[in-house]
């Protein structure tokens, strides 16, 4: 996904804990950083895209990133969460005026030359943010907002 990103013109910066894909990954652009918060600050809204197994990693990812994030700033569970989990997350950062959006990734091994379909759920001005890169993600007319979070990872069930 970051690759096709990269093609697509995004800046990405990435963490992963293989050394081996991030030294894949830089050398087709990404910007790597040495752990999740090292994201730098931004005026703008910064869009943090988790693809990691469901359950604990999930929510792991959000506590550490969560530390660094401010109101406006949007986290995309792209993984196969339950819905339910992603609607306990989604009210637990809007506290923070962290938007939460999940998104039902589909497209496996051939999403990098084919795109992806992309089940969408989050707020309408969050999915506005990212809609840039869903556009560069899906495979044309491949994704869809399907309402507000949960409502992605639901689709995909």
């Amino acid at each position: 996904m970051a690759r096709r990103l990269i093609g697509d013109g995004h800046r990405v910066l990435g963490f992963d804990r293989s050394p081996e894909v991030m030294a894949e990954l830089a050398s087709h652009g990404l910007v790597p950083m040495d752990h999740l918060t090292a994201l730098p600050a931004s005026n703008e809204p910064r869009v943090v895209w988790l693809m990691v197994p469901s359950g604990e990693p999930v929510d792991q990812c959000i506590s550490e990133v969560r530390q660094i994030l401010g109101a406006g700033d949007i986290i995309v569970d792209g993984g196969n969460s339950h819905y339910v989990d992603t609607l306990r997350r989604a009210a637990s950062l809007a506290s923070e005026g962290i938007r939460y959006m999940d998104a039902g990734t589909s497209g496996g091994i051939w999403g990098l030359e084919e795109g992806y379909c992309l089940m969408v759920g989050g707020s309408r001005d969050a999915v506005q943010v990212v809609e840039p890169l869903l556009k560069s993600l899906a495979s044309e007319g491949g994704y869809l907002h399907v309402g507000s979070a949960g409502a992605g990872h639901y689709a995909k069930m």
